[in-house]
């Protein structure tokens, strides 16, 4: 009797065991699968608070400029602030131009002329006429030399960077300026010392300027 239940019961414990070890398994399973979220973040964790930061003298040596940068004056400021230059010897030609008139006139006017008495052998009245337009050129020449002065007094912190641009810039003129033995009555020569440049569309222009002046000069254009 004990022998026919024996037998009965085996294949029960049989079933009962493998259900045990499939669910044992299937736990194992997800422990495992929850365990590895868990490492990767970890993981990420642990690399993200290895990664080196950028340090604030990088970040701030990035965006301030560099030592070059500061000791050169970019072309088109110093274009601008050569035209402006221009524009002060301009504005101080004018009334020094009629300054020196009125003074020669004032003087010259005042004094006593004898015809009968001339000067190198002419009139008086034309000497001293000449005299008063000799005056007024004279103003007409001193007035860029006052605007410049001016000008230089009111840009003093910059002037040195100014004069290294005007070095370079009379280099660029000198480099690329067309021969003037080469000018007629109709091809003249182009703004010879490029004074009237003051930016870089300016430059540009000039720089087509004597091209033009060239190819003409050579015999490719015809003239007009």
């Amino acid at each position: 009797m004990s022998t026919l239940v024996h037998l009965q019961l085996r294949p029960f414990a049989r079933a009962l065991s493998s259900s045990c070890r499939s669910q044992g398994i299937s736990v194992a399973r997800a422990r495992t699968r929850l365990s590895l979220p868990c490492r990767s973040k970890s993981t990420q964790a642990s690399v993200k608070a290895e990664a080196p930061k950028p340090s604030s003298s990088a970040t701030r040596g990035s965006a301030q400029p560099t030592q070059a940068e500061k000791e050169t004056l970019p072309w088109q400021e110093y274009l601008t602030i050569r035209k402006r230059k221009r524009r002060w010897e301009t504005a101080l030609t004018i009334p020094t131009t009629i300054g020196g008139f009125f003074a020669g006139l004032s003087y010259f006017g005042n004094l006593e002329m004898d015809p009968t008495k001339p000067i190198f052998n002419i009139d008086p009245m034309y000497v001293y006429g000449a005299a008063t337009l000799g005056c007024a050129g004279l103003g007409y020449l001193i007035g860029p030399i006052i605007g410049s002065t001016i000008w230089r007094l009111t840009h003093r912190r910059l002037m040195r960077l100014i004069e290294q641009r005007d070095k370079e810039f009379h280099q660029h003129i000198v480099k690329n300026r067309v021969d003037p033995t080469a000018q007629s009555a109709t091809n003249p020569v182009p703004d010879y010392y490029g004074e009237k440049i003051g930016s870089l569309h300016d430059y540009r222009q000039w720089l087509r300027d004597q091209s033009k002046f060239r190819k003409k000069a050579a015999g490719f254009l015809s003239e007009d």
